[in-house]
């Protein structure tokens, strides 16, 4: 892919995603009404700053740099944002408009040679954006929305009951076709357009016993999105769990993990969430915490991070992080005992961003579906590029997360595949919406929705529309 000349400014440039910003400026450096953009409370590290040697090899699998091809919003103009912020220069409006754009999908720290950590870099900067910044209303109303509904359980719950009204009542089709929502309030359709079909909840009990011999006790985090709109992907990794010997553990009193909170800045929020589940899993005393989300997964493994200035935390922040294991980095250690009957499918797997960018486990769910019998597993084109869910950014940036989905969606079909395999509930609404919308018709599932088929014996059918 062509490189284009380094833009030495961080002023906007003509981009649907900026339209109706209002954009400042620099200030110069020493001027007094210039404050510097970031403060002295863990800014992004000039170090790691440094280790970026502006090689470009990040530029082909940034999802934002490959819509626009803009210097700015790759990795590595980032990061020289970062560093002008370190010496001085103002949080400008248009700067954090390129900070905001990040997906945070880590595909640049797998492609990097040089190792740069961008994932730290950008989580620092955000906490800087949100203690200086000041947004616009209505992107602080929609914010504020978000995050007073996604990490609460119940008030999930609560809206279970409207949403499959609404879902029943035929009107999703008839303001999807009318564009009427698209054109009004272009978030809220975005939400409106993600909303899984609701699968009936199936309430779980505090410990499920093992199967057979009892080869280990493991805690299990049911997650928010994942417990509320996809239940049966918690049902099926305690199955699946409790088939391979696991007694599994689920703390009634568990509550967000702070996924959403740790990769958008806000940070007491993220330390609030990071300390309970810390008691909650402490005081189930197990020896291994399961996540069957990635975005959660990738998030609990940085809990060290999140609490490291906590003195009552950071020492159980550190002993509660060497326990955290995805569903299938786990399954993969613990190795399988359960029968596996056959399944003849043809699946396309695709790599959720904080799995195998984040966690970099790739590898433990493809050789969990390969041990199937009769299964054939198809790579999809492109396999770097984020599908556009990326936690809450497809929210707040419909057009741009609609255009990568709609790619990942076109690269899902040309595998020929009737199933798609993944492992995070925002992946599963984004591409599900995408291959809605091209008029491909194709199952959707867990990698453990599909290790339960597998060993109940059950048909393709529980696994989606074929």
């Amino acid at each position: 892919m062509a490189q284009p000349t380094r833009v030495q400014s961080d002023e906007p440039q003509s981009d649907p995603r900026k339209a109706g910003a209002q954009a400042h400026g620099p200030v110069p450096i020493g001027s007094p009404t210039a404050r510097p953009a970031f403060d002295d409370e863990h800014p992004p590290s000039a170090e790691l700053i440094s280790d970026c040697v502006h090689c470009g090899f990040c530029l082909p699998t940034c999802p934002t740099y490959t819509l626009w091809g803009e210097e700015m919003d790759s990795p590595r103009g980032r990061i020289d944002l970062m560093k002008a912020g370190l010496q001085g220069a103002p949080m400008t409006d248009s700067m954090v408009q390129h900070f905001d754009a990040c997906l945070g999908c880590m595909a640049c720290v797998t492609a990097c040679p040089s190792g740069v950590q961008y994932d730290k870099l950008i989580e620092a900067t955000r906490v800087q954006v949100e203690r200086h910044h000041t947004r616009s209303p209505g992107d602080r109303a929609m914010r504020a929305a978000i995050f007073a509904l996604f990490p609460y359980k119940r008030r999930l719950r609560a809206l279970r009951g409207p949403l499959r009204a609404y879902q029943a009542s035929g009107l999703p089709k008839v303001v999807r076709r009318s564009g009427l929502l698209d054109r009004l309030a272009p978030k809220l359709a975005a939400m409106e357009g993600l909303a899984p079909v609701l699968e009936k909840r199936e309430k779980l009990p505090e410990r499920v016993p093992a199967v057979g011999q009892r080869r280990a006790v493991v805690g299990m985090l049911t997650g928010c999105v994942q417990g509320e709109f996809f239940p049966g992907v918690n049902a099926a990794t305690a199955r699946v769990l409790a088939a391979e010997g696991c007694d599994v553990v689920i703390p009634r009193r568990q509550g967000c993990c702070g996924a959403l909170s740790v990769h958008n800045g806000r940070q007491e929020e993220a330390e609030r969430f990071a300390r309970s589940t810390i008691d909650s899993f402490e005081a189930a005393g197990v020896d291994t915490v399961v996540v069957n989300a990635a975005g959660c997964g990738s998030s609990m493994k940085e809990y060290a991070e999140v609490l490291a200035d906590d003195p009552a935390y950071a020492e159980r922040a550190r002993a509660f992080v060497a326990k955290v294991r995805d569903v299938s980095e786990y399954l993969a250690e613990l190795g399988s005992v359960a029968p596996r009957h056959p399944l003849e499918v043809t699946i396309a797997y695709h790599d959720a961003c904080h799995l195998g960018h984040a966690q970099g486990i790739r590898q433990q769910p493809r050789a969990l579906l390969r041990e199937i019998p009769g299964l054939q597993l198809k790579e999809i084109p492109e396999a770097e590029i984020c599908c556009g869910s990326a936690g809450i950014w497809n929210v707040l940036n419909p057009e741009p997360a609609r255009e990568l989905g709609d790619r990942k969606a076109r690269n899902i079909a040309s595998t020929g595949a009737t199933l798609l395999v993944t492992a995070n509930p925002g992946c599963l609404m984004q591409v599900s919406s995408s291959l809605e919308r091209q008029g491909t018709r194709m199952g959707l599932a867990h990698t453990i929705e599909v290790l339960d088929a597998s060993i109940r014996g059950l048909p393709l059918s529980t696994l989606g529309p074929q």
